[in-house]
């Protein structure tokens, strides 16, 4: 890891239970291979010494020196497959159960489904039950690092006069985030209408390539004057057609009479599952641009349009491949075949809605969780939601980008394809009510 960066599968597993099983399953088929040399070594060990003069051409001491190495190597493949497969097991218990919770309302027989492989794996082994509940406790304790002490600063920083504790104000985040409203069930969808509004491009230009980072990607959001939305659009050899859409969070703190969609009304409408102006902006952008239904979008967003990235992902008519957020104030189901890539720091109050993310892992196996702690030096000098800001996750996917993890491959094969593309044309749009 770089700097306090942790970047999982899901909030309380490391990699991909699959991917670990795949792991475990190797090194247990290797395991009875090195028994085999051991054997073999013995047994050339016992010929060589029973012939004259074989001795003084062949160390024999070596080669039972190599029997007994090759015994242990046996044994310590064996033990680390047998652990891997373990906590394979393990990690694939909380995705269960975070599963079962999404479904239990959904789909009665894939959640029974469900239930009979948490029971499985339950009585395969009791210690899975402990590590689960190891895994669990350790991720409830870290996901929200910071949070109280990011907004308790001990100055004159409070809503309503002496005596209300920011601390105590934006914990409360936390507690709406841990109830579970900020995590979205598989196919969730917006009600109602966020209509009627209008999109207008400002700025039109043809960047040479696509992204090569997460950070390049999040510097990529519109600078338009107004300008909350951009839109590349790529045009492959074969004449197809992909997009990547770059959004901008919260632009104004108002909720009543604004023009400016990406405000605090959206922001709640969103939240409480119901079509905001952002979003009807968002589809508009797109068709705008001219992406049709069956069109690959990769998304990047920040904040607010974090959730209308998750929604479009889940019932839109857009083919969304890959979903980069940061800073999103709710956690979303994605399909096995999406790259979901989360940004989020402990200490980011809008983050805490979400409710630190979820302990289980969804995507593909190459989705990633990164976490850490957005403002580790306080003082007075540092502004209320500083952790939330750009910025801040931009610095964040700058420690993504320098660190070794091999599952940034997945998002850096999706670049490679794109700069595959015989035009690029990016278009920044202002959206309005209206």
């Amino acid at each position: 890891m770089t700097d306090d960066l942790e970047i999982t599968h899901g909030g309380a597993i490391a990699v991909d239970p699959q991917a670990l099983r795949a792991v475990a399953d190797a090194l247990c088929a290797l395991a009875p291979r090195i028994a085999d040399a051991a054997t073999d070594a013995r047994r050339a060990h016992a010929l060589l010494v029973g012939l004259p003069g074989a001795s003084e051409r062949v160390d024999t001491v070596a080669l039972w020196a190599s029997a007994a190495r090759c015994e242990a190597l046996h044994e310590e493949c064996r033990t680390a497959g047998e652990n891997t497969r373990l906590a394979s097991d393990a990690y694939e218990l909380v995705e269960r159960r975070a599963e079962l919770a999404g479904l239990a309302l959904q789909d009665d027989a894939r959640a029974a489904a469900v239930r009979d492989r948490i029971a499985e794996l339950e009585e395969s082994d009791p210690r899975i039950v402990e590590m689960e509940a190891w895994l669990v406790a350790g991720w409830e304790k870290r996901r929200f690092d910071g949070l109280r002490e990011q907004y308790d600063l001990g100055w004159p920083g409070t809503v309503d006069g002496p005596g209300l504790d920011l601390g105590v104000f934006f914990a409360m985040a936390a507690t709406v985030g841990g109830s579970g409203a900020g995590t979205l069930p598989p196919g969730a969808s917006l009600t109602g209408s966020g209509g009627p509004v209008s999109v207008r491009p400002v700025r039109t230009e043809s960047p040479i390539a696509p992204p090569t980072s997460l950070a390049e990607a999040f510097r990529r959001f519109p600078a338009s004057d107004g300008a909350q939305i951009k839109v590349e659009k790529y045009t492959m050899a074969d004449g197809s057609r992909r997009y990547a859409l770059y959004e901008k969070g919260t632009q104004a703190l108002g909720v009543f009479g604004r023009e400016e969609p990406f405000d605090m009304v959206s922001n709640l409408e969103l939240y409480r599952g119901q079509e905001s102006a952002s979003y009807a902006a968002t589809v508009a952008a797109l068709e705008a641009a001219g992406a049709q239904p069956g069109d690959q979008v990769d998304v990047y967003a920040h904040s607010q349009a974090a959730m209308n990235a998750a929604y479009l992902s889940s019932q839109s008519e857009f083919d969304v491949r890959v979903q980069v957020t940061a800073g999103s104030p709710v956690h979303p189901a994605v399909a096995d075949d999406q790259l979901l890539i989360e940004l989020r720091h402990t200490d980011d109050v809008v983050s805490a809605l979400a409710g630190g993310g979820s302990p289980a892992g969804t995507g593909s196996q190459d989705s990633i969780v990164v976490t850490r702690v957005g403002d580790p030096v306080r003082g007075p000098q540092d502004l209320i939601g500083y952790t939330h800001f750009e910025g801040r996750y931009i610095e964040t996917a700058e420690l993504v980008d320098a660190s070794a993890d091999v599952r940034l491959e997945a998002i850096r094969d999706r670049w490679r394809e794109l700069n595959e593309a015989v035009s690029i044309e990016s278009t920044e749009f202002v959206a309005r009510r209206g």
